[in-house]
């Protein structure tokens, strides 16, 4: 299931991945546990939300961006 959909918006899943985020998950690992998403999930939807611009990695941890923080 993608995380962004095609009109650029997180869908369900990228929502809960960013509220994971935002609750202080920044691991994929501790993205998993908080969303209950497998990992491989967890890890190809925090691609798509880097690359939509709504997450960003900063030393090894995912944080929100402003657009991120926007679309909550």
């Amino acid at each position: 299931m993608p995380c962004v959909s095609p009109d650029g918006k997180p869908t369900s899943s990228g929502f809960a991945t960013l509220k994971a985020v935002k609750g202080g998950a920044s691991s994929p690992k501790e993205i998993g546990d908080a969303t209950g998403q497998p990992l491989f999930r967890v890890r190809s939807g925090l691609r798509e939300l880097v690359s939509a611009g709504f997450l960003e990695m900063s030393e090894y941890k995912y944080i929100l961006t402003s657009d991120g923080e926007n679309v909550l």
